[in-house]
């Protein structure tokens, strides 16, 4: 690994761009190469085997781009397997969920924990195990919010069903009396003014993607992997399906012009 090499993220979409959005604000000198795998989205209902051998192929990719981390930017796919990546591969492989779990555990004054996410990421159980393992007095309240993710791809975040499909997602855990609320996919932070509006203003919502970005820098000035500020850092974009509406929803998200390939991974 050598300091110029980039940072690799990757996502069944465009929820990793709210983590790729953090690192470039918070390591302005850091290169990205971003993946989405639009084609096979959304991970959240697969099995988990399936979206492992998914994650395997991306990172291998990645790995041919010359990056020096990667960050699996999903909660369905760090969910299914990140021991699993971080055994098999010789780069420092982080996910997303436990950098939401600690922030969440920081605001928290009731013990009460929401979380929302895909249907994989919920039954997977793995923000409850790593809630408890850090404090196993919070009681956690889960709810799969599998529609999300559809309503964020397909741009429908201020439309009325969105809000119609929030208001029936959340109603449990508003009644629970939530304090703090994890936003358990990458896509769920693009939906944060719907969240809010039905929780309410007592909600602290918990994105990971800040989290995450502190946990990569962490790592680099660790391993003293820094990149030099001598040139402009530019991103790469990669997708599996067209790049079209990928790229739509990232010059908005990320407020710059991009470029984005299609590539068919085996």
């Amino acid at each position: 690994m050598e300091r110029n090499n980039a940072i690799g993220l990757l996502d069944s979409g465009v929820g990793g761009l709210t983590v790729a959005s953090e690192i470039i604000t918070l390591l302005p000198a850091e290169r990205i190469v971003y993946f989405g795998d639009t084609a096979r989205m959304p991970y959240g209902p697969r099995p988990h085997s399936e979206v492992r051998t998914f994650v395997r192929q991306i990172i291998g990719f990645l790995e041919n781009q010359d990056v020096k981390l990667v960050i699996v930017a999903c909660n369905s796919a760090t969910a299914a397997g990140l021991p699993a990546y971080q055994g098999e591969f010789a780069l420092p492989v982080i996910g997303v969920i436990e950098p939401g779990v600690r922030a969440a555990l920081q605001h928290t004054r009731t013990k009460r924990v929401g979380v929302i996410g895909t249907a994989g990421t919920i039954a997977s159980r793995a923000y409850e195990e790593a809630i408890w393992r850090l404090d196993p007095n919070v009681e956690v309240f889960s709810q799969a919010c599998p529609l999300f993710v559809l309503i964020v791809e397909n741009g429908l975040v201020d439309s009325p069903e969105a809000f119609r499909v929030a208001e029936e997602y959340l109603r449990p855990l508003r009644e629970a009396g939530v304090d703090a609320l994890i936003l358990g996919c990458t896509h769920y932070p693009l939906m944060a003014n719907v969240i809010r509006a039905v929780m309410g203003p007592a909600v602290k919502l918990i994105s990971s993607a800040q989290e995450t970005a502190l946990e990569a820098q962490e790592i680099l000035a660790r391993l003293d992997l820094f990149r030099p500020a001598t040139a402009a850092a530019r991103h790469r974009f990669f997708v599996s399906g067209s790049p079209g509406p990928f790229v739509e929803m990232a010059e908005k998200l990320l407020c710059r012009h991009i470029q984005a390939y299609q590539v068919t991974l085996p």
